[in-house]
């Protein structure tokens, strides 16, 4: 295992750009945020937005067990399992038998499940492209490709700080 990196590895330049991305960083997430809470809780069809999640899952990465959906999500299974009954209600998840454990289901997305999925990120996509509509197309292209670099960034992280709080039982907050 690496060592992990200190504050004394980067330049006060270096800090100083972080802490302005940082600042962009939460900025937008609020900005998010507050986009989302300006639709409703509930869809056009009733069903909680927090319960999307769970379809984009099953579509992106297959059928899957409640246990590993809560897992992903960072959420408690009994709140999986209530959001994964409404989309099951609604049509948009079906539950399906483990071919590994007969006993267990999976949960995966309909044929109608996947025309919702499609149509909210029809929705989306306008949005985005509403916001985007003035910059130039250079500049679209450039967002998306350093977005695509941070997240990956991000995630090939995450590992490395699990492992420095596992390694010294403290939390980056602590």
């Amino acid at each position: 295992m690496a060592p992990p990196i200190t504050e004394e590895a980067f330049t006060t330049a270096e800090l100083d750009v972080a802490d302005e991305v940082g600042v962009e960083l939460v900025r937008f997430v609020r900005l998010i945020n507050k986009a989302k809470s300006q639709v409703a809780k509930q869809g056009p069809d009733g069903i909680e937005r927090a319960a999307y999640a769970i379809l984009f899952h099953l579509i992106h990465d297959g059928p899957q067990r409640t246990s590993k959906l809560a897992e992903t999500l960072h959420a408690e299974i009994s709140t999986i399992s209530r959001q994964s009954s409404s989309l099951v209600q609604h049509g948009l998840v079906e539950r399906q038998a483990d071919p590994e454990d007969g006993r267990a289901c999976l949960l995966a997305p309909t044929t109608e499940g996947l025309r919702v999925f499609e149509e909210n990120r029809r929705q989306r996509n306008i949005w985005l492209a509403t916001v985007l509509a003035d910059w130039p197309e250079e500049d679209r292209d450039k967002l998306n490709e350093l977005l695509n670099r941070l997240n990956t960034g991000i995630e090939q992280s995450i590992p490395q700080a699990a492992d420095h709080v596992s390694a010294h039982g403290k939390g980056a907050n602590e």
